[in-house]
């Protein structure tokens, strides 16, 4: 086996009202360098990367091995080395890139030869919903729908003439404790409301509105109003982001990072003045990934 380098980019996801169904992949990434060992070894190089005490602890080795056992595989003994730069529970996906990491591991390894699709399919499976391991497999803007029939569809919408700022707070939030704050049901009428916005968003999207676009991102109905109150200064945030011309700002995936949606070619300028009114957030201009998922081989 030859070395190779697993690339993963952060992702957010619902983007205001496309609850669990819209996700976006980023230009930060969770990266393997893998190299055949006569021992299972992990070695961590980033201190946003949690503790394990061994390899069977680790979370991505547990993902690639259930794929691996899946297909009545076994893996050859690795020395893997972890880099990341994606925060845990901040909302950008931390949870989505390593599930696709142990998956494309085991694909790797075990020459499962994947298609995209079924990698999708593995990562929903283990990560309960499509929005974030689609952004992760795809790159780029990604909407995704469960039918009837369970089947899982999505679409890759066009690049998008937007830049992106990310606000990170030096604090975690879990998505189970930002999940417990929601509604069991909506009423038929509010459905109907919240349904019609996430719409008139992507048809915003899709046509280069971006001022409505991102007006419609902010009238998200089924999650947002629920879970403001969990994130600090949700609403300075969006205000002094809004003063300074962004489209939209939104909770990245169930928070605690916000999103801003940015005209093109000012991101980086409203990071900066960003960065002066939150002096204790991570303010960062980033681009949309749109390579999802990139194996390089050292064939040396």
């Amino acid at each position: 086996m030859n070395m190779f380098r697993l690339s993963l980019p952060a992702s957010s996801a619902n983007i205001g009202p496309c609850f669990d169904s819209a996700g976006i992949a980023l230009n930060r990434y969770l990266t393997l360098e893998v190299v055949e060992h006569d021992k299972w070894e992990f070695e961590h190089r980033s201190p946003l990367l949690p503790n394990f005490s061994n390899h069977e602890d680790h979370f991505i080795f547990q993902i690639a091995e259930r794929i691996a056992k899946r297909h009545n595989r076994s893996m050859p003994m690795c020395k893997i080395t972890v880099d990341s730069e994606i925060p845990l529970a901040r909302g950008l996906g931390s949870s989505a890139s390593a599930v696709m990491a142990g998956i494309e591991l085991a694909n790797q390894l075990c020459n499962l030869a994947l298609t995209p699709k079924e990698k999708l399919q593995y990562g929903i499976e283990i990560e309960g919903h499509p929005d974030n391991v689609a952004a992760v497999v795809f790159g780029g803007f990604i909407i995704t729908a469960k039918t009837m029939d369970e089947k899982k569809e999505y679409l890759q919408l066009p690049t998008l003439d937007i830049d992106v700022v990310v606000y990170i707070p030096n604090v975690e939030l879990k998505t189970e404790a930002a999940r417990k704050v929601l509604p069991d049901s909506f009423t038929r009428e509010k459905a109907t409301e919240a349904s019609s916005i996430s719409n008139l968003m992507i048809a915003s999207l899709l046509t280069g509105d971006y001022k409505l676009a991102g007006k419609m991102m902010e009238n998200d109905l089924f999650h947002e109003p629920y879970r403001a109150d969990l994130i600090s200064h949700y609403h300075d945030i969006k205000s002094k982001a809004k003063k300074y011309g962004a489209y939209g700002t939104v909770i990245s995936g169930a928070g605690p990072t916000m999103i801003s949606f940015i005209p093109k070619g000012e991101g980086h300028n409203i990071a900066k003045q960003m960065k002066i009114m939150f002096p204790n957030y991570q303010i960062e201009s980033l681009e949309v990934d749109h390579n999802g998922i990139q194996v390089t081989r050292n064939n040396n």
